[in-house]
């Protein structure tokens, strides 16, 4: 599912996608358009400081994800662990605890609000000659075979 580009459609979106299918993981995937190769792994998502206009030129009241969410949710998935212990060929993979404050940081957090912090978020680089189509599923299938290992472990 494509999320938009605009806070309060995303929020929508991310809302509808825990009350209707009701998954055990939600994995989100952002475009880090600076990102040169690497994928970077966000452990947490941010309630404050969204101040950025949208798609269509509107912020979150008060620059807030939530207003009686808490300041920071982290994910269940342990993204430390998953950076540690996987290697992608042709491509860097990195640990991060800051998503951005933007439209990703945004869903991400409202994901972990509405999904008790069942989900994940990985920023991909845009894709170039080094960075083909191929080489980015097969990383982003690596990657989320493993969280569904974790996903795994927690339920036994």
């Amino acid at each position: 599912l494509q999320l938009p580009v605009v806070y309060q459609k995303a929020k929508e979106q991310v809302f509808k996608i825990w009350t209707t299918l009701q998954p055990r993981l939600t994995v989100h995937v952002g475009l880090a358009s600076s990102a040169k190769a690497i994928i970077i792994l966000e452990q947490c998502g941010k309630n404050k400081g969204y101040r950025e206009m949208d798609a269509c030129g509107f912020h979150p009241e008060g620059g807030c994800c939530m207003l009686d969410g808490p300041e920071k949710i982290e994910s269940t998935i342990n993204m430390k662990t998953l950076w540690k212990n996987i290697s992608v060929e042709g491509i860097d993979i990195i640990f991060s605890r800051d998503a951005g404050r933007y439209i990703c940081d945004y869903t991400y957090y409202t994901s972990l609000y509405y999904g008790n912090g069942r989900a994940a978020f990985i920023h991909v680089p845009p894709l170039s000659q080094s960075v083909t189509a191929d080489l980015l599923g097969k990383a982003l299938q690596t990657i989320i075979l493993e969280m569904l290992k974790q996903c795994g472990e927690e339920r036994k």
